[in-house]
């Protein structure tokens, strides 16, 4: 992708939360995208036509995370009630509600296969927990965080962490093995490249820092965005060309992937740009999910 297919502006607003947005997520196809926020709710839309489709309710507090399966049947959500729970999606029933965490819930992933959720917890754990069984006990608990963990993500075989401690950590559940790359720095968010061959993350010093999954090494620093107080998404465009993310004075922005220049950055929000994707971002305080077309490849 190159800097002039970049957004610039706008494709859709979608209205309807009545509280701020914390989280925008797409599917695996960009066809829908769900939304969730201080109002205890997930929405589904339609971004493409502008439509709401159906609204999701049973939380007690804010929704901080929500995150879909493939196949587009079934959801996940945690927040601010401590618990995740699990959706069907065409009936809004939740079909299990998961207890353990000991705190609010900061984030939630399917693993490829959907049969297991994987939680991140102000309780300084990652949980797992078995889609597939009636109990509601997680089948597996990570607790060597010292502080709050802020995002997950997974592949095959792992769960990688990313913690306000300063670490990003990666478990391999095949042979129970910890890697720990401590950033020196509160980590809020972490997400893979599409290669898989690196990890980014956003900190609390307003910097993007690119890890080398396989040694650890940092390869890149991104600045010029803020994120001091806030947990901002950030990620790479589909062909890891750039990455992106957002910024507590609204604006979006877009470095080159290699040299970490700024080479776009526009103002999207009135507010703290919280959500940011490949397909979608969502911002924090006016109560509004925007659209934004980052990659038109899937």
């Amino acid at each position: 992708m190159s800097v002039s297919e970049l957004p610039t502006k706008e494709a859709n607003v979608l209205k309807g939360h009545e509280g701020g947005v914390l989280a925008a997520r797409f599917n695996s196809d960009g066809n829908y995208c769900l939304s969730c926020g201080k109002d205890r709710t997930i929405r589904l839309w339609n971004p493409h036509r502008g439509i709401h489709i159906k609204t999701y309710k049973s939380h007690g507090r804010e929704v901080r995370d929500v995150h879909v399966t493939p196949d587009n049947s079934k959801l996940c959500s945690c927040g601010g009630d401590r618990q995740v729970f699990y959706w069907d999606v065409s009936t809004g029933r939740v079909i299990r509600k998961f207890r353990g965490h000991d705190g609010e819930v900061n984030a939630v992933k399917f693993n490829e296969y959907a049969s297991v959720v994987v939680s991140a917890g102000y309780d300084q754990s990652l949980r797992a927990w078995d889609c597939r069984s009636h109990s509601t006990e997680p089948i597996q608990i990570i607790d060597t965080f010292s502080d709050s963990v802020m995002s997950v993500c997974l592949t095959k075989s792992e769960i990688i962490g990313g913690s306000v401690d300063g670490t990003v950590r990666t478990f391999d559940m095949r042979i129970g093995r910890e890697i720990s790359d401590n950033l020196g720095q509160p980590v809020n968010c972490i997400s893979m490249s599409n290669d898989a061959n690196c990890i980014l993350a956003s900190c609390l010093d307003s910097t993007l820092r690119l890890l080398d999954r396989s040694s650890g090494e940092l390869l890149q620093e991104y600045k010029g965005h803020t994120c001091k107080s806030y947990k901002l998404d950030c990620c790479l465009t589909n062909t890891d060309a750039h990455v992106t993310g957002g910024s507590e004075d609204g604006y979006i922005y877009f470095w080159d992937l290699v040299d970490a220049s700024v080479v776009s950055k526009f103002r999207a929000h009135s507010s703290v740009v919280t959500s940011t994707g490949r397909f979608g971002f969502g911002r924090h305080e006016d109560q509004e999910f925007c659209r934004m077309p980052i990659v038109t490849e899937t």
